[in-house]
């Protein structure tokens, strides 16, 4: 854990909150040859991805640098669906079909078909009978014509990605502000790779391995052999923290810590603002940087002299450097 962070209060929702996601989007990989072609271009296992089941998992480069991450479920033997960044989705579903050969597996753009949906239940609530919650994350059950797949929890909330067909209607109130949503997933320690990110980070960078994005235990994918390297010879040198202060940055904008002031010591990875229903907002940010200069002090935002923001506790936590 990073030396110093405080925690952040729980964000205290009343009702339900539901977000139609427009800046997400879903790649359906479907075909018998579906989940075989996904294990050898992933960091995540999907040849044992049953229905019922998600994970989270990355695209690499050769380099082994994230060209986008994925909340992955399967939604029929044949068929995995891969939500990720919208603003990423079409040179990433390019890339992945230039490997697809011989495969019997066909990649199409399912945006159109299927709406994401950004859903938060407050106080850890798992919702009544009649709309059966996923008991656990990386479960998924299906839910008003939907499937709801169980994202890990943040600031005190519950939190569901629910794929819907285009034209449906979530079971809770839809029309909330985005606002809440993306303050939650900055808050639940969760990357997701965005145009302005991509390759930039080797997947420990963003803390993707500890919260179940790669799996050390598979077969070959690109940039493997990095990622395995970054793992055990003790290279992990650069993590992702939250932090919060007077402003959020933008993703892929520059941080500077106080301790070494002349050159930037890393990147926002996400941000979020959350106004203030009596004037003003909150700010976070997870931030990519530099481990050294996290626990030496302070963090600001796009210069040496920019806004400063503070180290909360992730709600997860990072191991000790490696010797």
């Amino acid at each position: 854990m990073i030396i110093g962070a405080m925690s952040p209060p729980d964000l205290a929702l009343s009702t339900p909150v539901a977000v139609r996601l427009a800046d997400w989007g879903v790649i359906r990989a479907k075909g018998d040859d579906a989940a075989a072609f996904l294990n050898g271009q992933l960091t995540q296992e999907t040849l044992k991805l049953d229905v019922g089941q998600a994970r989270l998992a990355g695209y690499c480069s050769p380099k082994g640098r994230l060209l986008a991450s994925f909340v992955m479920w399967r939604a029929a033997p044949d068929e995995i669906l891969l939500a990720c960044s919208a603003d990423l989705l079409a040179p990433t579903l390019k890339r992945l079909s230039m490997f697809v050969m011989r495969a019997r597996c066909k990649l199409s753009d399912a945006s159109a078909e299927i709406a994401l949906w950004g859903v938060a239940l407050p106080g850890l609530l798992h919702d009544d009978a009649a709309r059966p919650v996923p008991a656990a994350p990386d479960a998924t059950s299906e839910l008003a014509g939907g499937t709801a797949i169980r994202l890990a929890d943040a600031a005190g909330a519950t939190r569901l990605l629910w794929a819907a067909p285009a034209a449906a209607t979530p079971p809770w109130a839809p029309g909330a502000s985005a606002d809440v949503w993306n303050w939650l997933e900055v808050q639940s320690g969760v990357p997701r790779i965005v145009a302005s990110t991509v390759e930039a980070f080797v997947p420990q960078m963003v803390n993707l391995e500890l919260v179940g994005g790669v799996n050390f235990q598979k077969g070959c994918y690109p940039g493997q052999e990095i990622v395995a390297r970054s793992q055990y010879r003790g290279t992990l040198k650069r993590r992702m923290v939250l932090a919060e202060g007077a402003s959020a940055g933008a993703a892929g904008a520059e941080v500077f810590a106080a301790a070494d002031p002349g050159q930037p010591a890393g990147q926002i990875v996400l941000s979020a603002s959350l106004p203030h229903p009596d004037g003003g907002a909150r700010h976070a940010a997870l931030i990519e940087v530099k481990r050294a200069l996290a626990e030496a002090g302070e963090l600001h935002l796009g210069a040496a002299d920019g806004p400063v923001v503070r180290l909360r506790e992730l709600p997860y936590e990072i191991p000790a450097e490696q010797a």
